[in-house]
């Protein structure tokens, strides 16, 4: 079947299974903000309250994600480390030792901002808002965009770590 346009004459089904690619899908621009917490469980808890409220309020549910990163912090002293701790749980009970378990963790808010391209000044904003606000200012933070070097790299460590690694203390 042959249908006459204002390119000429083209083969309907050739028409209808060629992929084309459109103007107003282009890839959405992918920023990380990282924050490190250090050992300090309350702050990144309000951290994730203070992210999940944004995203109820302004709607921005698949456009600000968040992951925790939970890795040991190194001192240096390795098995003799392990050893304090076995001994402290048979002296002081398991709730002790994992109380000084969780001081050696680092922990680390990944968040992604994924906004379309029509989206960039909501972007732009969301980047300068959330560093600046209550629990995230006195961390450390770095950005990552998404011309920098380090950005497959942190893209790969987002998407390994699972949806919500936050402990509650409740």
């Amino acid at each position: 079947m042959k249908a006459q346009g204002k390119y000429g004459t083209r083969n309907v089904r050739e028409h209808l299974t060629v992929a084309r690619s459109y103007r107003y899908t282009k890839s959405m621009a992918q920023t990380f903000l990282i924050f490190d917490f250090g050992s300090d469980e309350e702050l990144a808890q309000q951290a994730r309250h203070r992210i999940d409220g944004w995203k109820q309020g302004f709607r921005l549910d698949k456009k600000v994600l968040l992951k925790f990163d939970r890795s040991e912090t190194a001192h240096g002293e390795g098995e003799s480390e392990e050893k304090a701790t076995a001994k402290a749980s048979r002296k002081k009970g398991a709730k002790a030792a994992k109380d000084e378990k969780d001081d050696k963790e680092n922990i680390q808010l990944i968040i992604r901002l994924d906004f379309s391209d029509h989206e960039r000044l909501s972007h732009q904003r969301w980047l300068e808002r959330i560093p600046s606000e209550a629990p995230f200012k006195d961390t450390q933070s770095k950005v990552i965009r998404q011309n920098d070097a380090e950005f497959a790299g942190t893209a790969e460590r987002f998407e390994s770590l699972p949806d919500d690694q936050l402990k509650s203390k409740y």
